[in-house]
């Protein structure tokens, strides 16, 4: 037992002592206390000062140890906050899964984040051992971020280092884009299904959601053009590569419309890049921020998906007067981005590490996603999936008719298996029965199980 727990032991022994004890009564002393209990000193000191805090006793120097007074507990009136608040703007159901991945005896088949193993963890820590010697790791950088970072990234959307802003996560980028691009009270369009975390940013900025229809190539453009009339909307959100749920990569003649389109209207697309070193079969579609040189564009980038959920880093990139206002804002925001964690991502985007994670990322991902498409085809033959997604983290299955995703996931949890529901990917009603399923964070061996068990929750 470490020191930690046996000082906790201790308190938790002492404290149902003192419930039998009055106000004001003296407390053993620690040497007495030791004795008893056969702990150190340290840990009988450790006790008491957990105690304290809890309000249970009081030392006074010189004295000793006594019971406290207990003040009688009046129960919190929180009501006016329910006036003081107004109207909700985020959805809490929605935002209380985006996060959940269950306990670690969950079989992970819905999970956004690559597994411990597969995240370069050795790397991470040599590099971070090697820079936070570096004076330049502990001082502010520019409020944009740093320069040697911004032009690594910016190398591969052929941008200008100086269209490049730096944030704290993909999910913190989509947000202030959002926010910045947009008034409160405006329209966002998303194609749907879509990333729940980009309906919770909108609703966050206070916006109207409205939805388009998308498919295995991506999001309808007619159906795009006819809402763009409807709403008059400034911001439209897409993710043309590898999107989340469904995989799909938007068609290259829908980009070119996309742009178009945008053009047209005075609009703004945010491409949620999150998934672009991601790619297993084939090499990444270029970004669509490449083919527009007007700033219609607006691209997302995150490295938090494809080396560790914990480099919590992103970048925003926009050009022309969109990318100055964004630049400008940020600092009301948070005047700089870790750079301790900023050189790290610098070390590890210059390095062969980061050639070496790529190639073992996209041989393990791609045996991961193999296993759980058999297993799929082998468990749930009445599961049918979209498409075999050629990169990113995820793919769309479609459930029977007499399944319902909310039921299904329920108790395919209470079994011991997370999938993602798939009304939660919807901004309206959904348009039929789905499940997500991951393979980053699953094994091989997990991927047969997990499908296995789910297989039982259909029969039932």
């Amino acid at each position: 037992m470490s020191k930690d727990n046996r000082s906790s032991a201790v308190a938790a022994q002492i404290r149902a002592e003192i419930a039998d004890l009055s106000p004001g009564d003296k407390l053993p002393g620690v040497r007495e206390l030791a004795s008893r209990f056969k702990a150190s000193a340290a840990t009988i000191s450790e006790a008491l000062a957990e105690l304290s805090a809890l309000g249970l006793v009081r030392a006074e120097p010189g004295r000793g140890t006594f019971v406290a007074r207990r003040e009688p507990i009046r129960e919190a009136d929180y009501s006016w906050q329910t006036q003081a608040l107004g109207p909700a703007r985020v959805d809490a159901d929605r935002a209380s899964r985006l996060g959940g991945y269950g306990t670690p005896q969950h079989v992970p088949l819905s999970w956004g984040y690559l597994a411990p193993e597969l995240v370069p963890g050795g790397e991470l820590t040599r590099i971070t051992a090697r820079v936070a010697k570096h004076s330049r790791s502990w001082q502010m950088t520019p409020v944009a971020g740093s320069p040697d970072l911004r032009r690594v990234i910016a190398a591969d959307y052929t941008a200008d280092p100086g269209d490049v802003l730096i944030v704290p996560g993909g999910q913190q980028g989509l947000a202030y884009a959002l926010r910045t691009l947009s008034e409160p009270g405006g329209h966002v369009i998303t194609e749907s299904p879509s990333y729940p975390g980009v309906i919770l940013a909108a609703q966050s900025a206070g916006l109207t959601v409205s939805s388009v229809p998308a498919d295995a190539h991506g999001i309808r453009i007619e159906a795009l053009a006819d809402e763009l009339e409807r709403t008059r909307a400034r911001v439209v959100y897409v993710q043309p590569t590898y999107a989340n749920p469904t995989g799909a990569v938007l068609a290259p003649e829908r980009r070119t419309a996309l742009i178009e389109l945008a053009a047209k209207h005075g609009a703004f697309v945010v491409e949620d890049d999150w998934a672009r070193y991601i790619n297993l079969d084939e090499k990444a579609p270029r970004p669509v921020f490449v083919d527009d040189p007007n700033g219609h564009v607006v691209t997302v980038t995150t490295l938090s998906k494809p080396v560790s959920p914990g480099l919590r880093l992103g970048a925003v990139i926009a050009r022309g007067p969109a990318g100055e206002r964004l630049q400008a804002a940020r600092a009301a925001e948070d005047l700089c981005v870790s750079p301790l964690t900023q050189e790290v991502t610098h070390a590890l985007l210059t390095s062969q590490a980061w050639v070496r994670h790529r190639g073992r990322l996209s041989a393990e991902l791609t045996a991961r996603r193999d296993a759980l498409v058999r297993a799929i085809h082998t468990y749930l033959p009445d599961v049918t999936l979209q498409s075999i997604p050629r990169g990113g983290l995820h793919m769309w299955g479609r459930l029977p008719e007499f399944a319902r995703s909310r039921e299904v996931a329920e108790n395919a949890y209470a079994a011991g298996v997370l999938v993602g529901d798939g009304r939660h990917f919807f901004v309206n009603e959904p348009s039929g029965q789905y499940l997500r399923f991951s393979f980053g964070a699953a094994t091989e061996a997990q991927a047969a199980e997990g499908a296995r068990l789910l297989a039982r929750v259909l029969e039932t």
